[in-house]
Parts: structure tokens; C-alpha cells; sequence
């Protein structure tokens, strides 16, 4: 459920911020730096329990980053020319990047705690978490970097659409790495963990299936049109992991 109330204040917050964001995106992206630098002090014990509650919250858990990220994703089941579409369109690949940069925080502490563990005796949950974490990294560092429009614009249309389109998998990873992390105690009888597992396989789940939707009525309408189809290029002209 705490996922769920940040998912709220986020997508309440997009709305409210869409237009300073697309006009200097540079200045939240320096304020993510700034939180991601504040949560790596934090777990030095360098600031107070006051401060890194929330940023353990929102950080430390990765749900601020994963709210931004499945706005990004539900951006694409609308239809274009939808209000929500037309609204949050031009700020989508601005949405990934600091997606990514928040999620940057949150890796850098998470594979670092793993160091130590390196060469000595994982469990079969704990490696499979720790693999797909990693592929996560990758991807996301990829998929943020060719995010920005400079780099956009270096690089062939066909090339980055391409690319792109790996957004899906990471969003895939995503919820594997999230089951994979939640496992252990859901296997318990956790009730806390058995209902974010719940919230977030409806979210992902839901998500899955109004994206192939959207899919299949873009292309019966290129299709009705008689141009060729290469769908989905809607989410892919909106910007970075435009999946």
C-alpha cells in the first residue's frame, strides 16, 4: 500500500510540475543527484534519522525511481490525442531520466552491499536477485544515457528506436527483480510482503496487457490507414524508455 500512496503523490506531481520540468529539466535533474548524493551520506551515517527515514523510504526502496517508471509506462497505453497523452507527452523522456537518476542511488548502495559477498556462498534467490540487478544497470544506464536529446540526435532514428525498445525488458527485469527481492518473506507468509507482491504483479500485469492493446488498435489504424506499420512508434517518438 505505501507504494501505492507514492505512485499517487508522484502522478500528482507530474501533473502539477509538467511544464518547469519541460522547460529546465536540468535543474530537477540536479535535484535527483542531490537526493541520490544525500541517501549514499545517509547510509554513511551522516545525516540524521529525521532525513533518512524518507530518503530510505523513497531511495533506499527504489520507490520514488520505480513511481516514475511506471508513469513513463502507463504513458503509452493512451491513445495519442488523449488529454493524459497530450499532457505528459513532451515530459516523457525527461520522466525517464530522472527515473534513472534516482534509481542510480539506490543501485550504487544495493551492489555495493553485495561486494563483500562476492566469492563466497550465495543463495539461489540471493544470485538470481544480484544477476538481474546487475542486467538492470546496464540496460538502465544505456537506455537513460540515449534518453537525452543530444545524444538523440546523434544517433539514427532506426538505431535508437531499436534500442529503445529493450525498455521493455528492463520494465520486465524490473518486476522479476521486485519478486525476487519480496520472495523470501512472501514464501513466509508475510503479510506485508505478500500484498506489495499483490499490488505490484497488478500493476505490471495491468500494465502488460493495456500496452499490447494499444499496440494492436495502433497498428489496426495503420493498417486502415495503408501506411506501413512499425508500431510501436508512438511511445518511441515520446522519448527515452518509452516502452
Amino acid at each position: 500500500m505505501t507504494f501505492l500512496m507514492v505512485l499517487v503523490a508522484t502522478i500528482v506531481a507530474v501533473l502539477a510540475l509538467r511544464q518547469p520540468l519541460h522547460k529546465c529539466p536540468v535543474a530537477f535533474y540536479a535535484l535527483a543527484v542531490v537526493a541520490d548524493v544525500a541517501y549514499i551520506a545517509g547510509i554513511e551515517g551522516l545525516l540524521p534519522r529525521a532525513v533518512m527515514s524518507p530518503l530510505t523510504l523513497l531511495m533506499g526502496k527504489c520507490m520514488l525511481s520505480l513511481a516514475l517508471f511506471v508513469v513513463v509506462m502507463y504513458i503509452g497505453v493512451f491513445a495519442k490525442g488523449s488529454r493524459v497523452h497530450q499532457w505528459l507527452k513532451p515530459v516523457r523522456a525527461e520522466l525517464s531520466i530522472l527515473a534513472c537518476i534516482l534509481a542510480c542511488g539506490h543501485m550504487a548502495v544495493y551492489l555495493a552491499s553485495y561486494a563483500p559477498r562476492l566469492g563466497g556462498a550465495m543463495g539461489a534467490n540471493v544470485l538470481s536477485a544480484l544477476v538481474v540487478a546487475l542486467a538492470l544497470l546496464v540496460l538502465l544506464l544505456v537506455l537513460g544515457v540515449t534518453s537525452f536529446g543530444f545524444v538523440k540526435k546523434h544517433m539514427r532514428t532506426e538505431s535508437w528506436k531499436r534500442l529503445q525498445r529493450w525498455a521493455y525488458v528492463f520494465f520486465g527485469l524490473v518486476y522479476v527483480h521486485l519478486m525476487l527481492m519480496l520472495a523470501p518473506a512472501a514464501s513466509r507468509g508475510g503479510e506485508a510482503a505478500l500484498v506489495t507482491v499483490a499490488v505490484y504483479t497488478v500493476v505490471f500485469g495491468a500494465y502488460a496487457v493495456l500496452r499490447v492493446r494499444r499496440a494492436l488498435i495502433d497498428r489496426r489504424v495503420v493498417a486502415a490507414v495503408g501506411v506501413s506499420a512499425t508500431a510501436p512508434v508512438d511511445d518511441l517518438e515520446a522519448g527515452g524508455c518509452a516502452a
